[in-house]
């Protein structure tokens, strides 16, 4: 078996050669032009944007920072600018319906005109009626009617009274009304002149008298439907009077919009309205009681108000080129499917059709929506009015408290609007496969997924494109002008973010934070370009900014309150290396790692699981040990052991496996006896089969061991053994390559664990010959003689001669015993 070797300083790193670019500063550089390094989704958001069938909405997602946002937007509005302009909407009233206003569509542009126009035709309307009504000939003719009308009572009574003069009667006015009287002459009789006629003639005159207060009452019970005849026969006068000057003024109209069928009709409608009411355009202002008790009574129709000939403008499409793009920033359900607002009136809440709102929805009608999803999940019912609209095909003005059936608001209902859009979802990965596994409606909305990947080749082709993004992000944020050092340092961080030698990381995000902060530096030095040592200034000053509690960590450890050995040996002990992520800054922190071994059933206990420090990850680590040690030792025989294994100083939870590698390292040191060297750390997660696995943040876990060995003083033995399959990984710290450069400080690629054993403790692993036995001396031959022992001791406690001898000397044996 070839032994583990120390790695080259050159291979720590990536490092880029700057003086081979091919400029002296980034003002020499093109534009980026294209979306760097995604093709797989700028496929995906290409095809989405085409495919017109419904339920091709689009979920983007990746990592934050990888330029998903801008991508989708700017491929969004490419796609929008030779699509058609979709038609402005407009709410106008319901003459029919008050409670629900009808929705109109006109060709881009025209509502804003219609709007203007209807706001006109009420001033003028407002002016040629009262005009009309106030004319002479109307008031001549006004005139008339009344006259007729308040003759008509008088010349039935005047009959009557003619017709009972001859025989004796008058018609006399009281107070209470008309009565008939006796008269002589001109006289009307008292009661006692009346009481001495003879009796034929008084009962004559009584008949008679009864006779004519009939036809009085006849006459006066035909006041009513001659009053509502008057009122009507005005009405009428009144509408032919003003229908000259309405059609004047509509016609006009109506010929503009001849070609908009709807609008004709509610041209119509509103004529119709007008002559109803023409009330409303010449009587004086009403009390403020008075308004006040007829909005009670008519809350929609508005008949005090003549805002309801107006036209409520939802979506104004004058001023767009294309489709819209409509990106909502806070998507709640009001902000999404739009919302009827109210005012208060005397304490109540009053709306009329002026007081529609529209959402998002309705502003992307025939184009595009981009949405957070994470903040649409987040607004209550915003969710489930997305996918509503989205299914049906509709959008519903309706109150969130509605929904809720908490009450209700008399308001308005306006007529649901149809709906056609793409609707765009941005955010992380992990919501995205939520959403498809939870809820069944979203793989049948969102049909295509575009997924952003954080890093791509390091290839000569890329790394040109990607100092084209450095020049452009520069000259956009006014920034000093990078020269090669500079860049040559970016590309180098930038393969640091990728954790890969041969990758570039496409987040941008912490590329701009980076640009922006050497920026910064340069030119508090005064320095007209960046260079190298203000991007190495920018990183130190943002590790300074946040690494105190690594500070105190490595305080502990010089001040030895944090047990950490970085020189001699230990039977049973070895330095892990566990991170720390503080926001975006990830640090590792040495960790004493301990095993202690017993006889026992085969268990090998995991402390930090058995007090709920450790992960179900990490837990996973440790028993994959004892599947190892069975396999790999004791396969003839049993395990007879009882190990326990702990993180040492460990107060928080433990969770992943890399520490596994040195777990096992530390248990068969203990198995052994053989003392392991304290100057190198271990890391690695291991498998069954004793193969050690790469594992997360080896760049950290390696500048976090040298940092303690810094601390504590260089000695050229110190180190750390980390996964082979890790090398390409690495992109230490420059401090940590020159180190190595010096030969004070070494890494060590293994394969297996028995590599890790022998570097750990300078002696052979051995391997098995094919009588299958270890070579005297090996780590491994002292592993399977003491698991050996063990199980003979264990067999010899179990046995049954020896249990009845102590049962017979009454005594217990000391160790465990087997079920029988």
């Amino acid at each position: 078996m070839p032994g583990a070797t120390r790695l080259e300083a050159g291979s720590l790193s990536r490092r880029y050669d700057a003086e081979a670019l091919p400029f002296r500063t980034t003002d020499e550089v093109p534009e980026a032009e294209e979306i760097l390094g995604q093709p797989r989704a700028v496929q995906a958001i290409e095809f989405g944007m085409g495919m017109p069938s419904p339920g091709y909405g689009m979920f983007a997602f990746g990592a934050r920072g990888t330029g998903k946002h801008t991508a989708v937007l700017r491929a969004v509005r490419k796609q929008a600018e030779g699509r058609p302009v979709p038609p402005d909407r407009c709410y106008v009233h319901n003459f029919d319906d008050p409670r629900r206003p009808t929705l109109i569509e006109l060709p881009a542009g025209t509502g804003a005109a219609l709007r203007s126009d209807m706001e006109r035709l009420v001033d003028d309307l407002r002016t040629a009626i009262p005009a009309a009504l106030e004319s002479e000939e109307f008031q001549r003719r006004r005139q008339a009617v009344e006259d007729e009308y308040k003759e008509k009572p008088a010349k039935e009574l005047a009959g009557v009274a003619d017709r009972a003069r001859p025989e004796g009667l008058g018609l006399l006015t009281t107070p209470s009304g008309f009565a008939v009287v006796p008269i002589r002459g001109e006289e009307v009789l008292s009661s006692d002149e009346f009481g001495n006629l003879p009796e034929p003639e008084r009962e004559r005159l009584q008949a008679r008298m009864a006779a004519y207060q009939e036809e009085i009452a006849e006459a006066l019970r035909h006041l009513p439907r001659w009053s509502r005849e008057r009122r009507e026969h005005l009405r009428q006068l009144a509408a032919d009077a003003a229908g000259a000057a309405i059609e004047h003024i509509m016609d006009e109209l109506r010929r503009k919009y001849e070609s908009l069928p709807k609008i004709v009709g509610h041209l119509d409608a509103i004529r119709r309205d007008v002559i109803e009411h023409l009330q409303d355009f010449t009587r004086a202002e009403a009390p403020l009681p008075e308004i006040f008790l007829e909005s009670l009574q008519h809350p929609f129709d508005g008949r005090r108000s003549l805002r309801r000939y107006g036209v409520n403008l939802l979506v104004d499409n004058s001023g767009v080129r294309g489709a819209p793009v409509v990106e909502e920033d806070n998507p709640s359900y009001e902000s999404l499917c739009g919302r009827v607002e109210h005012l208060v009136q005397f304490g109540a809440l009053v709306t009329d059709l002026g007081l529609i709102r529209p959402g998002s929805l309705h502003r992307a009608h025939g184009g595009y929506l981009v949405l957070e999803a994470r903040k649409v999940l987040q607004a209550p019912f915003a969710w489930e009015a997305l996918k509503r609209a989205l299914k049906s095909g509709q959008v519903r003005i309706e109150s969130p408290v509605e929904l809720l059936s908490l009450g209700r608001t008399v308001t308005l209902e306006p007529e649901p609007a149809g709906l056609d859009l793409k609707v765009v979802l941005l955010g992380p990965p992990s919501l995205y496969y939520l959403l498809s596994a939870l809820d069944p409606d979203f793989d049948e909305l969102f049909k295509v997924t575009a997924d952003f990947t954080d890093r791509m080749p390091a290839t000569a082709e890329n790394i040109d494109r990607y100092v084209r993004l450095i020049a452009t992000l520069a000259r956009r944020e006014q920034l000093p002008p990078l020269d090669r050092s500079a860049v040559g340092r970016l590309l180098e961080e930038s393969a640091r973010l990728a954790g890969h030698k041969d990758k570039l990381c496409i987040r941008f995000t912490p590329l701009l934070d980076l640009l922006r902060e050497a920026g910064y530096w340069a030119r508090r030095a005064g320095a007209a370009v960046v260079g190298a040592a203000h991007v190495d200034r920018a990183l130190e000053a943002r590790i300074f900014r946040t690494d105190r509690p690594r500070e105190q960590i490595l305080e502990e450890i010089a001040q030895g309150t944090l047990l950490i050995d970085t020189a001699g040996a230990r039977v049973g002990q070895v330095n892990g290396l566990s991170t720390v992520w503080l926001g975006d800054f990830c640090f590792a922190r040495p960790s004493r790692i301990t095993a202690r071994v017993r006889l026992g059933q085969g268990n090998v206990v995991d402390i930090e699981r058995e007090v709920e420090l450790g992960g179900p990850i990490h837990s996973k680590g440790v028993l994959i040990l004892a599947g190892y040690l069975g396999a790999h030792y004791a396969s003839e025989y049993p395990l007879s052991l009882a190990a326990s294994l702990v993180f040492e100083q460990s107060y928080a939870d433990v969770e992943g496996d890399s520490a596994s590698a040195a777990e096992l390292v530390a248990l068969l040191s203990a198995l052994s006896g053989v003392p392991l060297q304290q100057s190198i750390a271990v890391t690695g997660s291991v498998n069954q089969h004793g193969a050690i696995q790469a594992v997360g943040a080896i760049n950290e876990k390696v500048e976090g061991f040298f940092e303690a060995c810094r601390l504590t003083g260089l000695t050229g033995q110190q180190g750390v053994v980390i996964p082979a399959a890790n090398v390409r990984h690495l992109v230490v710290r420059r401090e940590v390559v020159e180190a190595v450069a010096a030969g004070k400080f070494h890494v060590y690629p293994v394969e297996t664990v028995d590599q890790a054993l022998e570097l750990l403790t300078g002696l052979p692993a051995g391997q098995r010959d094919p009588s299958g036995e270890f070579p005297e001396g090996s780590v491994n031959q002292l592993v399977a003689s003491r698991l050996r022992d063990f199980a003979e001791t264990w067999r010899q406690f179990n046995s049954p001669a020896i249990n009845a001898a102590d049962a017979v000397a009454g005594r217990a044996p000391s160790g465990l015993f087997l079920p029988e």
